[in-house]
């Protein structure tokens, strides 16, 4: 079973930057990746994902600001968030191994992460 571990959130000032981990265990490396996001009421929105082609995509909200990466020794994603806004606040969660049907929904992506908050105070 692939377990997934996440660190890195946290409470910033708005315009400040946080970088997240997500650590996968031995053998779970993947280029299929994705983070998402919930914010209180709201539904688990797709923030970023790699592809396999090890290229990247964003939601229009945060590109410019935030960045999706790997590192395959370390088993280990990171999305490397600038500038946060308040309406980033959320709970960020890691995702891995996509089954097809959509990347954008949560449901079709097979493990998760844990969550951790990111808070921005304005």
């Amino acid at each position: 079973q692939v377990q997934l571990v996440e660190s890195g959130g946290g409470l910033v000032q708005a315009g400040g930057s946080l970088r997240l981990s997500c650590t996968a265990s031995q053998g779970a490396f993947s280029y299929n990746q994705a983070w998402f996001r919930q914010a209180p009421g709201k539904e688990r929105e797709l923030v970023a994902r790699l592809f396999t082609t090890r290229e990247a995509d964003y939601a229009d909200s945060v590109k410019g600001r935030f960045t999706i990466s790997k590192d395959k020794a370390k088993n280990t994603y990171y999305l490397e968030m600038n500038n946060l806004k308040p309406e980033d606040t959320a709970v960020y969660y890691c995702a891995l191994n996509y089954d097809g049907g959509g990347y954008s929904r949560p449901d079709n992506w097979r493990d998760w992460g844990q969550g951790t908050q990111v808070t921005v105070s304005s």
